[in-house]
């Protein structure tokens, strides 16, 4: 038996007027200081004073949320005491706001024992809204959180299925002002979330829909926005296409790319767009290498996108030749090196890199699985910007 989870779903202009639509006496918007600094918070307090539904604003979260920023939250919701979360931002503060509102039922709870297999029933008090601010994680529409554990350096994949927003809002007013550096990282994003849920072993025909299409609209339209952010096509097209694809992935799942890109991004600090379209063709080769079934798929996706027509493997290597044009016409780094790593730094973190990417369930959701020596060699090859010919 399987199950395909998705919000309410807002969108398009004027999407943030739906806010004047909801019951409810509190909100607790969950955010950052920058997106306050913006003024990005005002539109959505507007709306809320409209229909006298009094508001707080926890601007705490930080780039990658820490456990202890999530208990400060819980902290606070639970003395505010609101009928809706919002999760205001980026994937960062969309994550942070599932875990608060978890907190806000059970604020005996450590956030890293968030899991899938527990009930926490928080909207017998409060129900969960998410709007984005980047056009990325796709985390509207997923049930998954990501979380840092400083202390240990590792991201901690948590969440349960009760964690899908209740009502996600894709404005692209809010995504106008993103600058070309954070377009080009979260729209690497959306790529990576697009083909690896189409080709993952936990996907079906339910799920590959989305992911097709959100692959194509980001060949089509991320250069556009990344070019120019007044473009509100092309902002509203990768909003759209940010939501399928974690439609399609939070599905199904993600795979390789994202486990070794998890991995560099713990350890050096590096935004996660950025890290798993690094690894995303490196890791397509490793595929195609060994499995003529994700072949199939990858060609499958080349096809649909009008990347090339052929043979199977014509078709696969075409896309993985796409998705690195692609990176480089906005900006992207295209190997490891390119990030500005020293190279003798890079080698005493490898036994953690890999560590790090074999303990990630990502890593088991594809056809062919790489062991200790298979993912050290995928590093290495991608810190060189070597093609994987293994």
């Amino acid at each position: 038996m399987w199950t395909f989870s998705c919000p309410f779903f807002v969108y398009g202009d004027n999407a943030l007027e739906y806010i004047a639509q909801i019951q409810g006496k509190k909100a607790f918007i969950v955010t950052d200081k920058n997106i306050v600094k913006l003024g990005l918070t005002k539109p959505v307090t507007d709306q809320l004073d409209a229909v006298n539904i009094k508001w707080q604003v926890f601007d705490e979260i930080e780039a990658e949320p820490s456990l202890n920023t999530i208990k400060n939250g819980g902290i606070a919701v639970g003395k505010y005491q609101p009928d809706w979360v919002i999760g205001l931002g980026g994937g960062s503060c969309m994550d942070a706001a599932k875990a608060i509102i978890i907190l806000l039922v059970r604020p005996d709870l450590e956030p890293d024992a968030i899991i899938a297999s527990d009930t926490y029933n928080f909207r017998a008090k409060a129900k969960l809204m998410a709007i984005p601010t980047t056009s990325g994680t796709g985390s509207e529409a997923t049930w998954a959180i990501v979380l840092t554990d400083t202390e240990n350096q590792r991201k901690l994949g948590l969440g349960t299925t009760e964690c899908m927003p209740d009502v996600a809002i894709l404005d692209p007013v809010m995504v106008a002002g993103m600058p070309p550096q954070i377009t080009a990282d979260t729209g690497m994003d959306v790529l990576t979330h697009a083909v690896e849920g189409y080709v993952s072993t936990w996907g079906t025909s339910i799920t590959d829909g989305p992911g097709l299409i959100a692959a194509r609209q980001t060949f089509k339209f991320l250069p556009k926005a990344y070019k120019n952010g007044n473009d509100l096509d092309a902002r509203k097209e990768m909003l759209n296409a940010a939501a399928l694809g974690g439609m399609s992935f939070g599905n199904s799942m993600a795979g390789l790319g994202h486990s070794t890109g998890h991995a560099l991004g713990a350890l050096f600090h590096l935004p996660h767009g950025r890290t798993v379209g690094l690894f995303l063709p490196y890791t397509m080769e490793y595929l195609i290498n060994g499995s003529e079934e994700t072949t199939a798929k990858y060609a499958e996706i080349a096809r649909y996108c009008g990347v090339a027509s052929g043979s199977d493997k014509e078709c696969a290597r075409a896309l993985v030749a796409k998705v690195r044009a692609l990176a480089k016409e906005i900006g992207q780094p295209l190997s490891v090196k390119d990030c500005g790593i020293d190279k003798a730094k890079y080698d005493e973190s490898l036994p953690g890199l890999i560590d790090r990417a074999l303990n990630e369930v990502m890593t088991i959701t594809v056809t062919r699985v790489p062991g200790e020596e298979d993912l050290g060699k995928i590093f290495r090859h991608a810190y060189e910007g070597k093609p994987i010919d293994f």
